[in-house]
């Protein structure tokens, strides 16, 4: 089985004393590849470190996440587009808006996230969109530069069917995680009237892990849960999730 696992932060801290074992775990489950999304600059060094140990299976992207626009995002943008100048990345991500713990950074975010779609056309490089508590808005923005050609992918999506549609529509890919095993999440019936073509899996390890691990540390070794709960939506076999998925990925980040 080839698997992609197209959002992981397994060069968080979190995977400091371990961080070798855990991809080899992935490995021996099949996942062959592992899009790592930017947060903001702190977290460069351990990205990069880890695309240079792991060199065409640990991808980097570039960009701001949107819990990490504050006070001084402005100098966090020029550090993003000092490093889409200097190099190649899978894509600009993750990039978005967050307006789950706190709204006041609201207009920055916006600013930030516009930002980052304007580089993204100018590099001809998808965009990874991070949203929480702000779906409409964020499909709104996005909508706006369809016609200039930005395409990427909605991460962790978790939303409804109206919104899966306009997103679809506007040609992007929905993430889907470990969300999609959680009972009360509404993602199953989301899915089951989705086709597969129109979905990419990931872990966003740490965060999120799937059923049965819910509550405890993630990593992309579990994307294989994720894999059985969509085929078993879709009722097909977990090789056709696994081969679709992986085939859309690869259309998206170019490979």
């Amino acid at each position: 089985m080839y698997l992609i696992d197209t959002h992981c932060h397994l060069y968080s801290e979190e995977f400091d004393l371990d961080q070798e074992e855990v991809l080899q775990r992935a490995f021996s489950e099949g996942v062959k590849k592992f899009y790592l999304p930017a947060i903001d600059s702190a977290a460069i060094p351990a990205m990069l470190a880890l695309e240079k140990k792991f060199p065409e299976k640990c991808i980097p992207m570039m960009g701001l996440h949107p819990c990490y626009v504050k006070e001084n995002f402005q100098e966090e943008l020029i550090i993003v587009k000092e490093w889409l100048s200097n190099r190649n990345f899978a894509a600009v991500g993750e990039i978005g808006l967050d307006y789950y713990w706190d709204k006041t950074f609201a207009a920055e975010q916006i600013n930030a996230f516009r930002s980052q779609i304007e580089w993204s056309i100018e590099y001809k490089l998808p965009i990874v969109i991070h949203t929480r508590n702000a779906m409409q808005e964020t499909i709104d923005i996005v909508k706006e530069y369809v016609p200039r050609g930005v395409r990427g992918i909605f991460h962790c999506f978790s939303g409804s069917y109206e919104s899966a549609i306009e997103i679809i529509n506007a040609g992007f890919y929905l993430g889907i995680g470990g969300v999609v095993t959680y009972k009360n999440a509404g993602l199953v019936n989301v899915l089951s009237q989705i086709d597969l073509e129109h979905l990419v899996l990931e872990t966003d390890a740490p965060y999120l892990s799937p059923v049965p691990f819910r509550g405890k540390r993630n990593e992309s070794s579990y994307l294989k849960y994720i894999v059985e709960k969509v085929a078993e939506i879709k009722n097909c076999p977990i090789e056709t999730v696994a081969k679709i998925t992986s085939q859309n990925a690869e259309k998206i980040f170019g490979l």
